[in-house]
């Protein structure tokens, strides 16, 4: 527990040091080296800065949000003008025969976008560039979360594994107990093969501890790109309660992404509409006539009817998106609103379970352990309750550090979906 509270300070200072820099568009930080120093312990700010800096799934989401960008550049050009030569009345028969009677015309042509096309398509295309980055920081947060939770995770397998040397050390103390008890008489040899085989299956839980935690420095580092955690063991912290802010507050990307798609849908409804008014085609040029040769001025304007094709199926399809865009949009508010209360719920049921864990369970459990080790070395109990004893005071701590992860997983949940530090960038 001690070690879940140490450094919170110097954790949350460095993550509102480093929200400012981080606070550009998402995938492309500007101005922030990497906040992970090799041998250096691991902070939870660190972390979030990593993610932002160098995770392969938010570069590749904010790479995507640049290609929307470029596609809305193009979409705002001008159509190119069509240069056209045309030859006419050579290589025939009788007087056509030869080229001293051709006509030839040289004309350039330009597609007038009318209705506001052009406009309307940047505009959807800016939309979806919008909404492109709208998600990216949508990934962003849930990579954000997961890693912290792992940060979390990885804490809680720490304190497992110090669980798992002091049990180590109390079984090797318990094996010394039981061979001064069979040296003195005072107990059989099974006593102490007993003790000796719990010792043993408490040292192979060590390792297992182990390489608990080296697998989530793995899981870890490999959010964001790396195959070899090059940190030392991470900083613990503790999180201020954020339950009664959660009241009232909701500051999720998810919310900023789903506003973004009615946006686009209803930019793309608005382009469809200016299909019913058609383009028109002019054309304007020089012909010249090769057997009296003369020039001439020649220009053309084409319109075509819509008489079969208005648009309208178009028109009525991006009507129905943008219907279905909004329906998401209140969707997810929903589902945000359901996640915070649950975060809430879980996150005080946790504080409770773990008031209640460290105030009365592990005392009592310790108590009895220290009793019962007495009473063993003594002669007052057998080894069978002074094991019963020490299983129990192990299962105690175990769900202690069971409720602290509980009770900080869920306090980051809630953090993550109403927005505040380490998720909010703030450079406070």
């Amino acid at each position: 527990m001690s070690f879940i509270l140490r450094g919170a300070a110097a954790a949350l200072a460095l993550c509102a040091w480093t929200g400012g820099a981080l606070a550009s568009s998402c995938g492309r930080p500007t101005g922030v080296s990497s906040q992970i120093s090799p041998g250096e312990p691991l902070t939870l700010a660190a972390v979030i800065s990593e993610i932002r800096l160098a995770s392969p799934a938010i570069r590749a989401a904010g790479l995507e949000a640049r290609a929307l960008g470029a596609e809305a550049d193009q979409a705002g050009r001008w159509n190119n003008p069509t240069l056209t030569f045309e030859v006419e009345n050579f290589a025939g028969s009788n007087r056509l025969s030869g080229f001293d009677r051709t006509e030839s015309t040289v004309a350039i042509e330009q597609t007038f976008r009318l209705g506001g096309k052009r406009v309307l398509e940047e505009r959807a295309a800016r939309a979806r560039e919008a909404l492109g980055s709208a998600q990216c920081e949508v990934i962003l947060r849930e990579s954000q979360l997961e890693a912290a939770t792992l940060f979390a995770e990885l804490l809680a397998a720490i304190q497992l594994r110090g669980l798992a040397q002091e049990n180590s050390a109390l079984a090797d103390e318990l094996v010394r107990i039981a061979a001064r008890r069979v040296e003195a008489g005072a107990g059989a040899s099974p006593e102490l093969s007993r003790a000796q085989a719990d010792a043993s299956a408490l040292h192979a839980s060590v390792e297992a501890a182990q390489a608990g935690v080296d697998r989530r420095a793995y899981e870890l580092a490999l959010l964001w790109g790396s195959a070899q955690p090059t940190f030392s063991e991470p900083i613990g912290l503790s999180l201020d309660d954020t339950a009664s802010e959660a009241e009232h507050a909701m500051a999720h990307p998810a919310l900023s992404a789903a506003d973004a798609a009615v946006r686009v849908r209803q930019a793309e409804s608005d382009f469809a509409r200016s299909a019913i008014i058609p383009d028109v085609n002019v054309s304007a040029g020089v012909r010249r006539f090769e057997e009296t040769g003369d020039e001439a001025f020649v220009a053309s304007v084409s319109v075509p009817l819509p008489i079969f094709d208005r648009g309208r199926g178009t028109t009525r399809a991006a009507v129905i998106r943008g219907d279905a865009a909004a329906l998401n949009r209140a969707a997810a508010e929903q589902r945000l609103l359901a996640e915070q209360r649950a975060a809430v719920a879980a996150q005080r049921s946790a504080q409770r379970r773990l008031q209640i864990l460290q105030s009365d369970t592990v005392p009592a459990a310790q108590q009895a352990y220290e009793a019962a080790a007495r009473g063993y070395q003594i002669g007052r109990f057998d080894l069978t309750t002074t094991l019963n004893a020490r299983a129990a005071l192990l299962s105690a701590q175990l769900d202690v550090v069971d409720a602290e992860f509980a009770l900080l997983s869920a306090e980051l949940r809630l953090r993550a979906l109403i927005g505040a530090a380490p998720f909010d960038g703030d450079p406070r």
